[in-house]
């Protein structure tokens, strides 16, 4: 069974906004289509400048993964004439390197001794050397050996006066996923567990994992799901909870969920999740379900759907997700529940898109918000780990060459960006798990809903990476909205902020910053688990805790590492303690309100029909 059908954008059906009975119901003119540009298939945009350098971009893009050969060479450039410039750190580089091959001479010695002998440990959250095969002769001598290497090279690669910061991460990292490529454990004759599995089994699992390959090869041609993943069906088994479209767009449909409680809070949610994935990242089997959570804690439930663009899109700008996405949707809202406000929720880059729209929102005095929830969503790209090493001038032009060819970021660029920023886990384990162990995977829905990529514009890309990222335009004042200039420090509404403690993304750090940009009161929730598994963390799952604290608008600055120290901790899943957040923010219960408005019954159930595009 296919996971995913696509609708090809001819046959989509037009926009549909719900009608109003009078001019009064409607709030605002709520927009419906994005401006149409006509483009020709595969055709390259006349007016840009320079095309054949630009064509020529994205031809050897195609061959470099989407890296930038100039940004790497010229970090490369700027570490090594540093180093050349460093007699003294190259001389204390040798000593190192003595120093280690004397403790590696040491576990030499006593290699065959009854108790294991280590020199070195694996570092933070590094388990490919912790079975204890690997304890044994020769093989604790290669992981030993390996590990050796892998300190000397992140010491030789950091801390060398002179070289930019940025330019040092990228060295470092470059250097980091070239030794996680060649670690001990990716390969047969050098992973004991791989030579005992091969022993036990007769050599079964190098049967097994040719198949493995075979397989993930034919999908990959294919352009189908990930094995196993025919068990997760969007709309039955993802994606399930029961609601209905009740607008829809060029850009999104909004379904409203279905009340599953007999009284309901007055106020409704809105979910503004990122579009670099599909939006049921918060709908996922009914057990790690945020939504169908939501609904059996009495509240009424909005969701945006974005539409997967394709080519004809390439000029949908980052300012048309907010009047598209969040606006309209705000405004069919208020026809459906009038007079209410609402407590909007953003996730990942839909809280950056959320936070934008809510400090328009509160230049311009629309008080529609109630609170402001942002999970994982960064204001302030100054620190934004390790995704800003893809992210400089040069980086970002040759980004723009390649998307400018085809009108969008490829969801196998994003995809790969992501991996290589924790190759270890997601990439060389995975593949001496399935191809040396011939084992498989048990898919789950997450893995499912991550293989589900989405497509960017190219427009809408490239000013995210430059008003941003670059120029972090958000955070100093200087994004602008139809004109003007935004500021978070308009925001008063109060917020509930959360960051997740292993977050390669949108590191925890980053995130706290909310707390001296926006004048209102704070309360930020840290939660263990990464920029996905952390905010799927239904409270069935008994290994999730997290810590709480509240900074009013008008209380003192608490930096991040005091944060830490003084916020409690907590045992469980932070779902409950948000519900209680919104509860503590909201009216009474009473009846719950009509699902949409005139018009609705052309639109589908949810999960409507632009999730499988």
């Amino acid at each position: 069974m296919s996971v995913v059908k696509v609708f090809p954008r001819a046959e989509e059906p037009p926009a549909q906004a719900l009608p109003a009975n009078s001019a009064a119901e409607a709030p605002a003119t709520i927009p419906e289509r994005i401006p149409e540009k006509p483009v020709v298939a595969n055709s390259l945009p006349a007016s840009e400048p320079y095309p054949f350098d630009r064509a020529f971009h994205a031809v050897l893009a195609r061959f470099t993964g989407g890296i930038s050969p100039v940004a790497l060479s010229l970090a490369w450039l700027d570490w090594s004439t540093h180093l050349a410039a460093a007699p003294e750190r190259r001389m204390q580089m040798f000593r190192n390197g003595l120093r280690d091959t004397g403790m590696l001479l040491q576990a030499v010695a006593h290699a065959t001794s009854q108790k294991p002998w280590s020199v070195i440990e694996p570092q933070g959250r590094d388990r490919r050397f912790k079975d204890p095969q690997w304890e044994t002769a020769p093989f604790n001598l290669l992981a030993q050996a390996f590990l050796l290497s892998e300190r000397w090279w992140h010491d030789a690669t950091t801390g060398v006066r002179g070289v930019s910061h940025a330019n040092e991460a990228v060295v470092e990292f470059s250097v980091r996923q070239m030794l996680d490529m060649l670690a001990p454990s990716n390969f047969a004759a050098t992973n004991p567990q791989v030579l005992e599995k091969a022993f036990q089994s007769g050599g079964e699992n190098f049967v097994f994992g040719w198949q493995n390959w075979c397989s993930d090869l034919m999908r990959l041609l294919s352009v189908s799901k990930t094995a196993g993943d025919e068990q997760f069906v969007v709309g039955k088994t993802v994606a399930a909870t029961p609601g209905k479209v009740v607008y829809r767009n060029d850009l999104i449909e909004l379904i409203q969920y279905h009340p599953t409680t007999a009284q309901v809070r007055p106020e409704p949610i809105l979910i503004v999740p990122a579009w670099i994935m599909k939006y049921y990242i918060l709908d996922l089997s009914p057990q790690n379900s945020l939504v169908r959570y939501l609904t059996g804690q009495g509240f009424t439930v909005f969701a945006i759907s974005w539409r997967n663009p394709d080519a004809k899109d390439r000029d949908v700008a980052f300012d048309d997700y907010r009047k598209l996405g969040v606006m309209a949707a705000l405004d069919m809202i208020g026809r459906i529940m009038p007079d209410r406000k609402t407590h909007a929720l953003g996730y990942c880059l839909g809280g950056t898109l959320l936070s934008i729209a809510a400090a328009a929102m509160a230049r311009d005095g629309d008080g529609r918000l109630g609170t402001i929830t942002l999970l994982a969503g960064q204001t302030d790209f100054t620190e934004a780990g390790e995704l800003t090493l893809f992210i400089n001038e040069s980086q970002v032009a040759f980004l723009e060459d390649m998307m400018w060819q085809r009108g969008y970021l490829d969801t196998t660029q994003m995809a790969g960006a992501f991996q290589l920023l924790r190759s270890n886990e997601l990439i060389w384990s995975r593949l001496s798990r399935d191809y040396l162990m011939g084992e498989s995977s048990q898919p789950s829905d997450l893995m499912a809903w991550n293989a589900d990529a989405t497509r960017l514009p190219y427009r809408m890309h490239s000013e995210y990476l430059r008003k941003l990222f670059l120029d972090n335009d958000l955070a100093e004042g200087r994004y602008r909205v139809e004109g003007r200039s935004v500021s978070l420090s308009d925001i008063h509404a109060p917020m509930f902020v959360v960051g997740t403690l292993a977050d390669h993304v949108a590191p925890w750090r980053s995130v706290y910053k909310i707390h001296y940009q926006a004048d209102a009161d704070v309360t930020f929730l840290l939660t263990n688990g990464g920029h996905n598994a952390g905010v799927v963390a239904p409270p069935d799952e008994p290994w999730h805790t997290y810590q709480v604290m509240t900074k009013a608008a008008d209380a003192p600055y608490v930096g991040p590492d005091e944060w830490l120290k003084l916020a409690p901790r907590v045992e469980g899943s932070w779902w409950p303690e948000w519900a209680q957040w919104l509860a503590a923010r909201s009216g009474e219960p009473c009846d719950p309100p009509s699902i949409g408005v005139g018009g609705a019954d052309g639109l589908p159930d949810a999960p409507g029909d632009y999730v499988h595009s």
